[in-house]
């Protein structure tokens, strides 16, 4: 029985997921990041699980990168078309004629999602690190941001130009060779938590400030702090 435990737990990422496609559907994006996030709690507690029962599984592994798909993957990409489908769009006058296809840009994240699912699955180096940015803090970067600025009265073009660059640029990150930090920490010494430590303490700053674009906000601090690490990492480094 407790071999099933895991899946159990992975297919209630799955249903997360879905709830939060549907909430973004019908454009209540606040509800898009409970879902994620609820997503990603149960993302973490499978493997938890996994670990505290010893039941890994080959088909544990595949089912919690199909969870990911919809809950990492689909669900934020829902999110970016339901925002650029809104009425309060502006689009500029050379591309009206676009407008009804431009949101689809946002099926973009898909695919790269799914890039990397399958690009982690054959990587053997990914085990306490991340190389690329995780499919969890894609979706947390882009519901939070769709979520923040959806209730704008105007999304001008500069910045329906943002999203549409922002769309390729963590399409890149996912697959890129930029090693990344894990918040899946073993040792509670601060030598091997300073990254997380400073991520949660910014989280909390910029979330009391800006509210739900707070957490859009930490994970691009994410990205710039795993960038300083890895720089400082190689100055250090001997020839």
């Amino acid at each position: 029985m407790k071999k099933h435990v895991p899946n159990l737990i992975t297919s209630l990422n799955a249903f997360s997921g879905c709830i939060a496609c549907v909430a973004a559907f019908h454009g209540a994006l606040e509800w898009v990041v409970f879902w994620v996030v609820m997503a990603g709690l149960f993302d973490f507690l499978d493997g938890f699980s996994s670990r505290l029962l010893d039941a890994y599984s080959p088909i544990g592994k595949e089912l919690d990168s199909l969870a990911d798909l919809i809950s990492f993957g689909m669900a934020p990409a829902v999110a970016i078309y339901s925002l650029l489908s809104g009425s309060n769009v502006a689009y500029p006058v050379f591309l009206e004629p676009l407008k009804e296809y431009i949101p689809y840009l946002a099926f973009v994240i898909v695919i790269f999602s799914a890039l990397r699912l399958a690009k982690f699955n054959l990587d053997e180096r990914q085990t306490d690190s991340f190389i690329g940015l995780a499919t969890p803090a894609n979706a947390m970067f882009w519901a939070s941001f769709c979520a923040g600025i959806h209730r704008y009265e105007t999304i001008n073009a500069e910045l329906l130009a943002t999203v549409v660059i922002l769309i390729f640029v963590f399409s890149y990150l996912m697959i890129s060779e930029i090693p990344m930090f894990s918040l899946k920490k073993r040792k509670l010494r601060w030598k091997e938590n300073e990254q997380l430590i400073a991520l949660l303490a910014f989280t909390l700053v910029s979330t009391y400030f800006l509210n739900i674009l707070g957490i859009a906000v930490s994970v691009l601090f994410y990205i710039c702090l795993c960038c300083i690490f890895n720089k400082k990492n190689r100055l250090v480094e001997p020839d």
